[in-house]
């Protein structure tokens, strides 16, 4: 399976706040900020670094950095936008491609509404951020909207995955790896995540949740 599930002991306490229910927005949000701070922090681990020389209190010294614009961050919105801060805390100069997806309740397929991705975007590593792979049509329409893009190195942080999205994912994009901090049991009839987390979005959001 094309996922790492995060299961550092910090992640998943933060994971067990998201899951009560009476947990308030903000501190939804807070939890759902750090967490992805902590899979991005996963997600990265190879990224490519170069030399450079730093002036230290005890004269030059050679150090490795990190090229923010080799990576650019992907929300999915409205949800996604929700993740970026937490990830920006790691990834501050990494500039932001938003794209605009609604998954059609009758037929649980994504439908694309906006875009606008970074420039050279075919040049960087895509971390899409979304708090939740359902079904994995959202995830698979980004992909392949940047990969039309140009785009060729894509991952994917999210709080909590479906086994049947990254099923999905795997038969058609096998190159894209996941980060969760949790892949949880199955989709419920109306392709919600059980046990899930409830609607993301509404959650971080203040939204009223049906």
């Amino acid at each position: 399976m094309n996922a790492t599930e995060v299961r550092h002991p910090l992640v998943q306490h933060k994971l067990a706040r998201l899951r009560d229910a009476r947990l308030d927005s903000v501190h939804f949000r807070q939890f759902a900020g750090e967490i992805a701070a902590c899979l991005a922090y996963e997600a990265m681990a190879d990224i490519p670094t170069e030399t450079i020389t730093v002036h230290g209190w005890a004269g030059d010294l050679e150090c490795q950095h990190v090229r923010g614009e080799g990576v650019t961050l992907v929300p999915i919105l409205r949800a996604g936008l929700g993740l970026l801060p937490g990830v920006q805390t790691i990834l501050p100069s990494a500039p932001v491609s938003v794209v605009g997806f609604r998954r059609n309740e009758e037929t649980l397929e994504a439908e694309g509404y906006y875009q606008n991705l970074a420039p050279g975007v075919e040049e960087r590593r895509a971390l899409i951020l979304d708090p939740m792979l359902a079904t994995g049509g959202t995830l698979i329409a980004t992909v392949e909207l940047l990969k039309n893009a140009g785009c060729h190195d894509i991952r994917m942080i999210c709080l909590v995955a479906a086994p049947e999205g990254l099923k999905r994912l795997e038969e058609t994009h096998p190159d894209v790896h996941v980060f969760a901090a949790a892949v949880d049991e199955r989709l419920n009839e109306n392709g919600y995540i059980l046990p899930g987390l409830g609607d993301a979005g509404d959650r971080i959001f203040g939204t009223p949740q049906m």
